[in-house]
């Protein structure tokens, strides 16, 4: 029989060692968030610290909270008022802890958002791009799959959100490059590394004009779609190493 509960202070420690915490400069306070209840039996999941997941947590008796897109990004307003009062009300009142790891979460090796993708979509992962190595390079393992409208339609099933497809999908499948979330801006990078697709969550107008000049097609996955997976996989571990109780909450988001 595991451990029926961890601690707070252990979980916490146990966190920034395994992710490495201090090895990123982020954009957001990597670790606990929010201190709640000294011990830990219920553990929930979820992407982004919204209201909504906050109340799932609460009716499903979390002491803990964990997510990729927690609270206090830089250059917020710092004023604990309106909708931020309203969600650290509910932790504080019930006494529930919020951890959050943004970056560490993206970029780890058995836990992160891009390998965890990458196993999604069957891509074998052979290389890193971009600054701090954010981007994952690698190519299709199924050979059945290839063209990029060929891989457009297994983004479409197995993460169940219709990708935006920059390109010719008729296009030969090469060297694929992928980062989760908010790094259309890596585009640049991904076509640098040789890539001849690149996947990520989000699109923004400039986005559509590079991956037709450069010829290297573009799906944008959704940020909320290619990002479930890396806080599921940590959940799991926790919930092995210590004997937690753990949950998984989707709230659905179409961006």
């Amino acid at each position: 029989m595991g451990q029926k509960s961890v601690s707070r202070i252990e979980m916490a420690k146990y966190l920034a060692e395994a992710l490495n915490i201090i090895q990123f400069r982020d954009y957001c306070p990597n670790g606990l968030q929010v201190e709640g209840r000294a011990e830990i039996k219920r553990l929930v999941t979820g992407v982004t610290a919204s209201q909504a997941l906050l109340e799932a947590a609460l009716e499903a008796g979390a002491d803990a909270i964990l997510v990729h897109h927690g609270y206090f990004w830089r250059g917020e307003d710092a004023r604990v008022v309106g909708i931020r009062h309203k969600r650290l009300k509910l932790l504080l009142t019930h006494d529930i802890n919020l951890f959050a790891y943004h970056l560490p979460l993206d970029v780890h090796p058995a836990f992160g958002n891009n390998v965890q993708l990458a196993q999604q979509l069957d891509l074998t992962p052979n290389g890193r791009f971009g600054d701090d190595q954010l981007g994952w390079l690698g190519s299709v393992a199924d050979p059945q799959v290839k063209t990029v409208g060929e891989l457009a339609a297994v983004i479409e099933r197995r993460l169940n959100r219709v990708p935006v497809l920059i390109g010719d999908p008729a296009q030969p499948l090469a060297r694929v490059a992928w980062c989760t979330g908010a790094a259309q801006n890596m585009l640049g990078d991904a076509i640098a590394a040789g890539a001849s697709v690149y996947i990520s969550g989000e699109i923004s107008e400039p986005t559509v004009h590079l991956a037709r000049e450069s010829g290297v097609a573009y799906l944008a996955a959704g940020h909320h779609a290619t990002e479930r997976y890396g806080v599921q996989a940590l959940g799991r571990h926790l919930a092995e190493r210590f004997g937690l109780e753990h949950q998984f909450i989707d709230i659905d988001n179409p961006v």
